[in-house]
């Protein structure tokens, strides 16, 4: 019986926290504190903070914990796949309309006119970034960056991940 609610603790907010983990923080909550007093506002807090201090998606990261709290590591395994599942589902759902749609005039069209938007964001954001690093990290090493991540990129064929590693180590020790 755990399970079920551990599942139903965590589904529900995966289906009502519209916009992603942070969203959900207070469903989960409700859930957690209020519906099955599995810890206390102030536990709950710590788990949230813990949350905020590791990296990757926080949903997710409380729901293994607090999952894993309340029934081991199967509570874990049930928490975190019902957090997912709700967008999971969604994801398989609309990936199916698209195949359908995929070949027809209205896909192409829908195709045609995302692309430039798309575009445009993404040069938004890096500009934005651009500006960031241009301001808060000063003009020299901006362009001593980006000369570098280019040349190592394109003269040299270093794999991105290895000129990221390069633009870490390169901030740590000089900025």
């Amino acid at each position: 019986m755990i399970y079920l609610q551990i599942f139903i603790a965590f589904f529900i907010p995966g289906v009502l926290g519209y916009g992603g983990g942070p969203s959900s923080i207070p469903l989960v909550e409700q859930e957690v504190v209020q519906n099955y007093g599995w810890m206390n506002s102030q536990e709950f807090a710590e788990v949230l903070a813990l949350g905020n201090a590791l990296p990757g998606p926080i949903a997710t990261k409380m729901a293994g914990f607090i999952g894993f709290e309340v029934g081991g590591v199967l509570g874990s395994v049930v928490a975190v796949s019902a957090t997912v599942l709700p967008s999971l589902m969604l994801m398989v759902f609309l990936a199916g309309v698209l195949y359908k749609m995929k070949g027809t005039k209205k896909f192409e069209t829908l195709t045609t006119l995302i692309r430039p938007v798309i575009a445009i964001l993404l040069g938004i954001i890096a500009f934005d970034f651009f500006a960031s690093a241009f301001t808060d990290s000063g003009a020299v090493h901006t362009i001593i960056l980006m000369i570098t991540s280019f040349v190592m990129l394109r003269k040299f064929k270093v794999h991105p991940a290895l000129v990221i590693i390069f633009g870490l180590v390169y901030g740590a020790i000089l900025l």
